[in-house]
């Protein structure tokens, strides 16, 4: 269940539970509310702002629930809302709200990862097992950096049949999962390693690429065994405290989103009504995703990370170099992209842009940028195969519209 579970690259460019230096904007951008259940606002400088509205409400006209977007350049700040926050009460989603970023989680421990290979407390080309002795299977021929830029092998346990999830096209069983409480089920990282494990890894260490939460499992326990802090407690005060992202948050077990957002959905029928089809999966217990993707945050506080990032604020020149030294997705990838160390490129009509995009139960991100421009965007995607489908095209046409549409 890629798209539900955990999709990445721009929707059309799954890379599984799918920045640049610029000018900070001159203030935080503040609640931007909307009008009905469409709207758009230039909070500074000049947008023009109808076309990537347009294709924004592509996501909501596709079937989404919801869709919102905040870009950033030299001009300004734009930032745009399409759909209803809820389904119940049909309340119109906010700007401001918080979300489940999925996969975008993985630029932040990798950005960790690498300022501790600047600190001379790991290597890159360390093997796992100096770190995590006797955990996997072939640990001594498997480096960080092959966990980084997925190209370890080691099999997925949250994205392939016979895994942790049922199988998406199971409706009844996976109906009888929810109604049986597994979405509040307690998923250890030795229990992910270990369902990964227990399975034949897709080829040997550095041949291919693959993308695998569980390559982002064990960076988050290599953190822990290096610093002594777990991975959420060393990105937050290496990333999230210095760069002010207030309304970003690691939740562990906790169930909820605090702060305002919009519901997210997972449609478990096959009725024309959504309110016969679709799951209210807003609160659930995000341990499984842990740090391969469990982070929460604003369109806002991910703009500030991804300036800073590629701004040169958070890791030195030498060591961007090796983040975006990149590899090649492979031929079942449908667009021009390849994988660095936590951050992925991918090819536009009018250019290249560098960043990540994630999925988790009920909520798809993206996060993406240039020297000149920076994009996040979420939404809330629901419905059958064919609303999927279209979803993910409205997706990519709004990073385009985005990235390479008129001002």
């Amino acid at each position: 269940m890629k798209h539900r579970f955990a999709c990445g690259l721009a929707a059309a460019v799954c890379l599984a539970l799918a920045a640049p230096a610029v000018p900070a904007v001159a203030s935080t951008v503040g609640a931007v509310d909307t009008v009905g259940t469409a709207g758009a606002e230039n909070v500074a400088g000049t947008f023009g702002g109808g076309q990537r509205q347009t294709a924004l409400e592509g996501l909501t006209r596709a079937g989404a629930t919801s869709a919102i977007a905040e870009i950033r350049d030299r001009a300004g700040v734009w930032r745009g809302t399409s759909g209803v926050s809820d389904q119940a009460t049909g309340a119109p989603v906010r700007g401001d709200g918080r979300f489940r970023a999925g996969s975008v989680t993985k630029m932040f421990v990798a950005t960790t990862v690498l300022q501790l290979s600047g600190e001379h407390r790991l290597g890159l080309d360390d093997p796992v097992e100096r770190y995590l002795p006797g955990l996997i299977p072939n640990g001594a021929n498997i480096t960080l950096r092959q966990l980084l830029n997925h190209s370890s092998g080691l099999w997925d346990p949250t994205n392939e049949k016979g895994g942790i999830f049922p199988d998406e096209a199971d409706l009844p069983a996976l109906r009888e999962w929810v109604a049986k409480g597994g979405l509040n089920r307690t998923v250890t990282a030795r229990e992910l390693v270990a369902a990964s494990t227990a399975h034949a890894p897709y080829f040997p260490p550095g041949t291919r690429h693959h993308y695998s939460n569980v390559n982002y499992t064990l960076l988050g326990m290599i953190i822990e065994r290096v610093t002594g802090h777990g991975y959420a407690q060393e990105v937050s005060a290496r990333i999230l405290r210095p760069l002010g992202m207030t309304r970003t948050t690691f939740p562990g077990l906790s169930r909820g989103i605090p702060g305002p957002h919009a519901h997210g959905y997972l449609t478990l029928g096959e009725s024309p009504d959504p309110a016969q089809n679709d799951v209210d999966v807003t609160e659930h217990n995000p341990s499984w995703a842990g740090a391969a993707g469990e982070l929460i945050s604003t369109t806002d506080d991910l703009l500030r990370f991804e300036r800073a990032l590629i701004g040169g604020k958070l890791l030195k020149p030498s060591l961007m170099r090796e983040m975006t030294s990149m590899i090649p997705l492979g031929e079942e990838k449908k667009v021009q992209a390849e994988y660095g160390l936590g951050l992925a490129r991918v090819q536009l009509s009018c250019g290249e842009i560098l960043g990540h995009n994630g999925g988790i139960f009920g909520y798809s991100t993206e996060l993406w940028g240039t020297a000149d421009r920076q994009v996040a965007l979420s939404f809330t995607p629901r419905g059958g195969e064919a609303e999927q489908t279209a979803q993910a095209q409205a997706d990519w046409a709004f990073l385009n519209a985005a990235f390479c549409g008129k001002r």
